[in-house]
Formats: C-alpha cells, sequence, structure tokens
C-alpha cells in the first residue's frame, strides 16, 4: 500500500510517521509531478485552508486531486484537510465545515471522547472546525460538545481535530487503512 501525503504545510510529517509506524509507504505530494505517483488513498493534513486553496490552485493540483477523489481515491483529511474536502472547497464531501469553530489559537484544546467503532480516542483540536452540516450519506464519527467532530463519507475519512499528534494512539490511522482495504 502507497499513501500520498499532501506536504504543502501543516502536520504532514507526522502522518508520515504514524503511517509508516503501521507498515505503509508514503510519499510527499509538493508538486503536480510527485502526484502523478501510484498511490491508493491521499491524506490532507491540516494548516491552512485558504493558503492551502491557493496553492493547489497555483500547482496545478486541485483538479487531479479532486477528479481522483471524486474517482473513488481513499482520502483522510483533519483539520484543515476536513474543511477541504467540504462542499465549499473541493465539494468531494457532503458536509459543510465551520471554520476556527472553537475561536483562535487560545481557543485550542485537548480532550478524549467516543469514536464510534473505536472507543474513547485522545483528541488534540487547534484553531479546529467543525461540521456545522452533514449530508444523509454522510455518517457522524465523533462529537464533541455536541458539535460534530469526525464523520465519513464512502471511501472519505474527515476528523477535526489532529491523530497525527497523538501517534501513540494509532487506531484513527488504522480505521482510514480499514477503509482503504474495503
Amino acid at each position: 500500500m502507497k499513501i500520498a501525503i499532501l506536504a504543502l504545510q501543516g502536520a504532514f510529517a507526522e502522518h508520515q510517521e504514524v503511517l509508516e509506524s503501521l507498515g505503509v509507504q508514503t510519499f510527499l505530494v509538493r508538486n503536480l509531478q510527485d502526484w502523478e505517483q501510484e498511490k491508493q488513498a491521499l491524506v490532507i493534513p491540516g494548516g491552512e485552508s485558504t493558503a492551502m486553496t491557493r496553492i493547489m490552485r497555483d500547482l496545478g493540483l486541485w483538479t487531479p486531486i479532486r477528479h481522483a477523489i471524486m474517482e473513488g481515491l481513499p482520502v483522510f483529511g483533519t483539520c484543515a484537510g476536513l474543511i477541504m474536502l467540504d462542499d465549499t472547497h473541493l465539494g468531494t464531501m457532503d458536509i459543510t465545515a465551520q471554520r476556527n469553530a472553537y475561536g483562535r489559537q487560545l481557543g485550542s484544546f485537548f480532550t478524549q471522547d467516543e469514536f464510534a467503532g473505536i472507543g474513547r480516542v485522545p483528541m488534540t483540536f487547534i484553531r479546529a472546525p467543525f461540521i456545522e452540516r452533514a449530508g444523509q450519506e454522510v455518517e457522524i464519527l465523533a462529537t464533541v460538545q455536541g458539535r460534530v467532530v469526525a464523520a465519513r463519507q464512502q471511501r472519505q475519512l474527515v476528523c477535526a481535530f489532529h491523530p497525527e499528534l497523538t501517534p501513540e494512539d494509532k487506531r484513527i490511522h488504522e480505521f482510514f487503512l480499514s477503509i482503504i482495504r474495503q
């Protein structure tokens, strides 16, 4: 299995470490030539969604990434990656994200809560979004403070928090790997 990790900004190195510790081959996508490598899935890490959108468009990555996801490429988006998949960005997932929903950097926090099918997981929120609207085909996987913070639609998985920042708990990345294998 070979997973592409969008490496324009954010915690891409941390996702790479977790996935490689699970025995998965990864590569970083920094340009269109990188994207053209063979892959079985994509990770879109946290970062700043406006900057990521601009960079993806400038590098010619926007359309091929969107097309691949629409054609069924499994994708895992965390924090800004969640925003990137919503209906106002790449538009591949039937969700609407509320950006910076918990406030600025000072509103960042850590908690543990239930994740469907996994149990209690650590959740690190940094200028995090939440899902304010989810379509009928979207499965809600986790809520915190009454807000949707993780969901799945077919082969797309999103988390408003950063599971890659608690590498001792690999269950959400393992869950994503199970989605790829389905």
